[in-house]
């Protein structure tokens, strides 16, 4: 177990394979949608598929400011940062996954397919798994005896981290 919330950030991106894309429709409302992890880059760049025509990337090529949302059983991210939309060939060969021709049955060369790389400007993490769960636990069972509010000291089990 890592002491550095943000070394501890980049482990548990890792950790998640499915998120929620939350981006600004254009009349400034938040749209969230299922997405999953392509890839996560060393600095903690979230990498995405997606259709190059879908609504997604118009919104993100509108406003690049988005939020990724992870949830497990144990384990919360919430990302800010900026996204934009790429159609490199050497990454999406390097990233290219068989099951996304559901999606675009041309294959790599499909024309539609894009991706999205969400490079994150901070990033806050929940963790009560492991260590920090029974410490957590500890402490929820102490707050419910004493009848004191729960408090998991910063960064035991939850930072919020600049990227």
């Amino acid at each position: 177990m890592t002491d550095d919330p943000r070394t501890h950030l980049l482990e548990m991106l890792k950790d998640f394979t499915e998120s929620m894309l939350v981006t600004h429709s254009t009349g400034g409302r938040l749209e969230g949608r299922p997405m999953s992890v392509a890839d996560v880059g060393e600095s903690g760049e979230l990498w995405f598929c997606a259709g190059i025509d879908s609504g997604k990337a118009a919104q993100i090529s509108g406003d690049p400011e988005v939020a990724v949302i992870m949830q497990g059983k144990t384990k919360f991210l919430s990302v800010s940062g900026r996204a934009r939309i790429t159609k490199d060939k050497a990454q999406i060969d390097r990233l290219w996954q068989e099951s996304w021709k559901l999606w675009f049955p041309d294959g790599k060369t499909d024309p539609d397919l894009c991706l999205i790389v969400v490079t994150p400007s901070e990033a806050q993490w929940w963790d009560n798994s492991g260590v920090r769960g029974l410490k957590f636990a500890f402490e929820a069972a102490k707050a419910y005896v004493t009848g004191e509010e729960a408090r998991a000291p910063e960064g035991e089990s939850n930072a919020r981290v600049k990227l």
